[in-house]
């Protein structure tokens, strides 16, 4: 998800993204410990995505 696309969601809609994203990386995460992923760089993805979210939550209230 780039940048351009967090911007345009509502912040109800980014606190919705940011728990399910959040849920989907705990368990990628899980997933790869047990046995590892096809596409390791999933977590890297998931996890950038996840701070772009919350960073953008964190502009939103500081304005």
């Amino acid at each position: 998800m780039k940048q351009s696309e967090i911007k345009e969601l509502s912040t109800a809609d980014l606190q919705d993204k940011l728990g399910a994203l959040k849920k989907n990386y705990t368990d990628l995460k899980m997933a790869h410990a047990i046995t590892p992923l096809d596409n390791p760089l999933q977590l890297r993805t998931l996890r950038r995505t996840v701070a772009r979210i919350a960073t953008e939550l964190t502009k939103r209230e500081l304005q």
